[in-house]
């Protein structure tokens, strides 16, 4: 059986993603889509919109046969470790190819940047580290390193966010698993900062936008969306009350920074550089998320950066234990969040094959990867009612959605 891994967030999954979706499918001649999905928290550091149960449920309405969880140590971090958490989980499930979405839309563009880089690795680091020596934000170095470089002419563009990502899954894929064929699929009609709807394929970010905006599913909204991605899209609104977005979480993330010292905010991943002493003095200062990053926000300090560090601090990751478990590789498993019936024939024809546990649910394992799992859920759905989080904490011990 013929399969090719996909790498998404689906917050939430719109008709872009069915497009990305079919075309991968098509590319990779593919029996069996398997998609990797962030959770509950996703790798610019913010709360999806709806949880992974229900997205899980929309990607499968979509195509994908078979969805893992990418798991929240690598779903939330920039995109060298994202990338790698990924691909290397992927690979683990005996993948053939993986296909992602960029604005380039040609492989060899992205082959041979790999194979620029690696003849120019050593000018990079060192223009990289100037740069951030200088006080600029790492994805600014990053861009000004690639320039420095000089990549040839017809290259991809590393200034836009998909290129970045796709080169990151190129590099993991070339160095860790290359019999893994990798394939791209030419973006259609949106950026992925688009703040805006226009037409029926439109960015996350601008139906996210519309969502929160209208408080609930408009017109222009639903153009965009599969009527499966409306339906549950309405569904957890109705029985959970809240589309989740990070004005929710302010009042803990508030209250957890202005009772800590500084010594002990120092010690969650993501807080460097004296970040603790800026944290404590802004936070008094702020009456909403949006004020409060704001403020925060420095030429060192984006606000990409920062959501991550405030996600890590609110589910409490610790930051040694975090540099221990990101240097184990492969990831120690790959937990299955839903399948088809095409999705359960892949299983059963690669568990025995699978050189790390495939696992339906966390009690089948012990690791502390699924501890801080458990962290990260607790902390997604602490905004709920107590009724309906007590239900949700249980579901995360839950089997995975099955789809026929």
């Amino acid at each position: 059986m013929k399969s090719c891994g996909v790498i998404v967030e689906y917050n939430p999954f719109h008709n872009g993603h069915l497009y990305h979706l079919e075309e991968s499918k098509k590319h990779a001649e593919a029996d069996c889509m398997i998609a990797i999905m962030s959770g509950n928290f996703l790798q610019r550091g913010e709360p999806a919109i709806i949880d992974k149960w229900h997205r899980t449920k929309a990607a499968l309405h979509g195509g994908a046969d078979l969805v893992l969880e990418l798991p929240f140590l690598y779903a939330v971090q920039h995109s060298d470790y994202f990338s790698q958490g990924a691909i290397q989980t992927l690979a683990e499930v005996g993948v053939d190819s993986i296909c992602f979405g960029s604005e380039n839309g040609r492989i060899t563009a992205f082959t041979e940047a790999f194979e620029h880089m690696n003849k120019h690795q050593e000018e990079y680091d060192v223009t990289v580290r100037r740069y951030l020596n200088e006080g600029y934000a790492y994805p600014e170095a990053s861009r000004l390193g690639y320039e420095s470089i000089a990549f040839p002419s017809g290259s991809i563009d590393l200034t836009q966010p998909n290129n970045i990502l796709g080169y990151s899954y190129v590099k993991q894929i070339l160095t860790y698993a290359p019999h893994i064929e990798p394939l791209t699929v030419l973006r259609k009609n949106n950026h992925y900062h688009d703040e805006e709807i226009h037409g029926t394929i439109a960015s996350a970010t601008s139906i996210r936008k519309e969502l929160f905006e209208e408080k609930r599913i408009s017109e222009k909204a639903e153009r965009s969306l599969p009527p499966s991605t409306a339906e549950v899209l309405h569904q957890y609104k109705g029985s959970h009350g809240i589309w989740h977005q990070w004005e929710a979480y302010f009042h803990l993330l508030q209250y957890k920074i202005m009772t800590m010292e500084e010594s002990t905010l120092r010690c969650f991943h993501g807080v460097d550089e004296g970040l603790e002493y800026r944290l404590k003095r802004t936070i008094k200062e702020a009456a909403t998320f949006h004020q409060f990053i704001s403020s925060l926000k420095t030429k060192r300090y984006t606000w990409t950066r920062l959501q991550r560090t405030l996600a890590h601090i609110l589910v409490g990751t610790d930051k040694q234990e975090t540099r221990v478990l990101l240097r184990e590789t492969p990831p120690p498993y790959a937990r299955i969040l839903g399948m088809s019936d095409v999705g359960k024939k892949y299983l059963r024809s690669v568990k025995k094959e699978a050189s790390i546990p495939l696992i339906t649910q966390p009690q089948q394992l012990d690791h502390e990867m699924l501890d801080l799992e458990a962290r990260a859920a607790a902390a997604y759905y602490s905004v709920l009612t107590p009724e309906r989080r007590v239900d949700q904490l249980k579901r995360e011990y839950g089997p995975p959605v099955i789809h026929s």
